[in-house]
């Protein structure tokens, strides 16, 4: 049985990823320092799997070359990250010392690691890398240009990985996806955000006039593209993981809202509160995936309606989860700066 190791395995797609990983017949081991967008109610579901094991540690520490020593795994993803954008404009430097020096640390142990064992590294990026994309759509040769400290930290994490590709010979790959959204999603991000709210009677914030516009794909089709490039990728190229379905911030909303009307009537705080906009706010992310559709044979399954209904009915079920989350993480507004 082939060993995966994943990083940031109790966050939102690293759960997600762990399940499907799972299910696929590898034993994992799931590797998170438990912040406070880590959740064991994302793996409850499995956690007592004898295909499982969670070990706590963060990715900059030296201790994770021992890990990886110990397990042999076949193959790493490293999805340990600080995620959040408003987080990353009130305070950037966790995102410095996680995305930045945690993905170095890992680097230096993975390479000491592959002089004498086979294995390949994931990692797993974002589109905001290449910022505001108001035409067109991004490939994998567009220049980078980060808006957001967090950005900023995912890019130089990238460069950081390719450095090593070129220079160690390292055996890894890069992945930029767009906005996930699905089960087991933090809800200071959007979409759990305004179920969150819809279903606890409070208004739908939505940022300046609700024109920027994102990608999104469902977790699962993205975990589902993540193995594929795992098992089939090739060493050292970088590939686009998107739907080609883009919605504005308001059309979500929307959405959202004929969702809920249509399973009952909702309360008259339910209703769209425009708020000032976050600053530096990047208009349009746009990712064009041909490459890993062309060459590795993947394409989405899941279409938003679908996947916005199952997300839907996943919060409306699993009101324990949060329970598990700090209330001031859920109803705070964060970058303001």
């Amino acid at each position: 049985m082939k060993k995966i190791i994943v990083t940031g395995g109790l966050g939102f797609i690293g759960s997600n990823l762990v399940e499907l990983l799972l299910k696929k017949n590898f034993y994992v081991i799931n590797i998170d320092k438990i912040t406070y967008s880590s959740n064991f109610y994302n793996t409850k579901e499995f956690k007592k799997s004898k295909k499982y094991k969670f070990i706590k540690l963060d990715i900059g520490n030296h201790k994770i070359g021992k890990i990886f020593s110990k397990y042999r795994p076949s193959g790493i993803f490293n999805l340990a990250a600080e995620t959040h954008v408003d987080r990353s404009i009130d305070n950037p430097d966790n995102f410095i010392q996680s995305n930045i020096v945690g993905v170095y640390n890992l680097l230096e142990c993975f390479k000491n690691f592959t002089k004498k064992n086979k294995s390949k590294l994931i990692h797993i990026s974002t589109d905001e890398v290449y910022g505001d994309v108001l035409k067109g759509r991004t490939s994998e040769n567009y220049p980078y240009r980060p808006s957001s400290p967090y950005a900023a930290s995912k890019a130089s994490s990238d460069h950081l990985v390719n450095s090593y590709i070129r220079t160690y010979k390292l055996p890894a790959i890069v992945t930029n996806c767009s906005n996930n959204y699905g089960p087991k999603q933090h809800p200071e991000k959007l979409i759990p955000k305004l179920i969150y709210n819809i279903t606890h009677n409070k208004p739908l914030p939505i940022y300046g006039k609700g024109s920027n516009s994102r990608e999104w794909i469902y977790v699962k089709d993205h975990c589902d593209a993540l193995i594929k490039v795992f098992m089939r990728g090739k060493i050292g190229e970088f590939y686009n993981i998107g739907s080609n379905k883009n919605l504005t911030n308001l059309d979500v909303c929307k959405y959202l809202l004929n969702l809920a009307k249509n399973e009952k009537k909702i309360n008259k705080k339910v209703k769209i509160l425009f708020v000032k906009d976050r600053p530096g706010h990047d208009t349009r992310y746009a990712l064009n995936s041909n490459k890993i559709m062309k060459r590795l044979k993947w394409k989405p399954k899941v279409t938003f309606k679908k996947g916005i209904k199952y997300t839907f009915e996943w919060y409306k079920n699993n009101q324990l989860y949060y329970k598990s989350l700090s209330k001031k993480d859920i109803t705070k507004r964060l970058g303001k700066k």
